[in-house]
C-alpha cells in the first residue's frame, strides 16, 4: 500500500472553490466519486509534497492550472468507438438529415478530435460532408489544439481501421491520412468542414441550431442536477427532429426533456417530436 498522503472530501471542495473564484471554471456539478480519483491521480503523479503546495500552485501557476484542466476533463477515446453507433448514424441518422438543404452538427465534449474525423469520414462517404458543418467543443484548450491539428499517432491506426471497418465503412481506411513519421495526418478535406471552439457545458449557452448532437461519455462525469442543465442546453439548441445522441450509460430517461423524445432502437439516439419549450 502507497503511503502517499492523498486528498480528501473537504479538500476536493476547496479546489472546487478556488477554481471557480480564480478562472471562472465551474467543477461544482461534477460527480465527487469521478473527480476526487482524478485529482488524487493528478497529485501522485506530479508528486506533489503537500495538498497546501498543490493548491498553490493550481491558484497562482496559470500554466499548471492548464494541466490540471486537462487532467480532470480529459476524455479518452478513439476513432470510430463504438462501431455499432456508428453504423446507426450511417444506415439511419444521417440518410434522414440528407433531406436538409444545410446540416450542423455539435460534438460537445470533442476532447482531441477522434470522434469529428470519424464524423467527417461518414459525412464524405455519404456524400453529405460539402453541406455540413461540425461544431467540435471542449471545455479544454489544450485537447482542442490536437483536434485542430488532425494528427493521430501512427499506431492506432489498425485499431481505427477496425473500428471504420466494423462500423460499415467500406472505402480503405488509410486513404483518409498521410503517413508522418509516427503520425497520421488526417485530410485537409475533412478538417475544412470543423470548427474547434471552447464551450463550457455548465456555464456557457447554446450558440446555434443542429441538426444532430453527440455527447457521448462526458454526462456520466455530472451529477444529476448538472445533467438535467446540459440536456436542456440540448434540448435548446437541437433542431425540431433533430438528433440526440449519448454515451453508452447515460439517458434523457427522468430528465425533464424525455417526454420530447423517442429513442431509436438499440443505440443511445434520440429523436426530438414535438416543437415545445418547458
Amino acid at each position: 500500500m502507497s503511503n502517499l498522503p492523498s486528498i480528501d472530501d473537504e479538500q476536493v471542495e476547496t479546489l472546487i472553490d478556488d477554481v471557480l473564484d480564480q478562472y471562472g471554471y465551474d467543477f461544482t456539478g461534477y460527480s465527487r466519486a469521478s473527480l476526487k480519483r482524478r485529482l488524487n491521480r493528478l497529485y501522485s503523479l506530479d508528486k506533489q509534497v503537500s495538498f497546501a503546495e498543490f493548491r498553490y500552485k493550481i491558484g497562482s501557476d496559470s500554466v499548471y492550472f492548464k494541466r490540471f484542466v486537462e487532467q480532470i476533463t480529459v476524455n479518452v477515446t478513439e476513432m470510430f468507438r463504438d462501431p455499432n453507433f456508428y453504423k446507426t448514424l450511417r444506415d439511419n441518422v444521417l440518410p434522414t438529415l440528407a433531406t436538409y438543404p444545410f446540416i450542423r452538427i455539435w460534438l460537445a465534449g470533442c476532447s482531441t478530435g477522434e470522434e469529428a474525423y470519424s464524423m467527417a469520414i461518414v459525412l464524405k462517404e455519404l456524400n453529405l460532408l460539402h453541406k455540413s458543418l461540425i461544431y467540435a467543443t471542449d471545455i479544454n484548450p489544450t485537447v482542442l489544439e490536437k483536434a485542430a491539428q488532425g494528427m493521430f499517432p501512427l499506431s492506432q491506426m489498425k485499431q481505427y481501421s477496425e473500428n471504420y471497418i466494423a462500423s460499415g465503412g467500406k472505402a480503405d481506411f488509410s486513404s483518409y491520412y498521410s503517413a508522418n513519421y509516427s503520425l497520421a495526418k488526417f485530410d485537409v478535406d475533412l478538417k475544412e468542414k470543423m470548427i474547434f471552439s471552447t464551450h463550457n457545458l455548465v456555464s456557457d449557452h447554446s450558440f446555434n441550431e443542429f441538426q444532430l448532437i453527440l455527447c457521448r461519455n462526458v454526462l456520466i462525469y455530472f451529477d444529476r442536477d448538472l445533467q438535467f442543465k446540459v440536456l436542456q442546453l440540448f434540448d435548446n439548441s437541437l433542431d425540431n427532429l433533430g438528433f440526440l445522441a449519448l454515451g453508452t450509460k447515460e439517458t434523457t430517461d427522468f430528465s425533464p426533456i424525455s417526454k420530447r423524445y423517442k429513442r431509436l432502437e438499440m443505440e443511445k439516439i434520440w429523436r426530438k417530436t414535438v416543437n415545445e419549450k418547458l
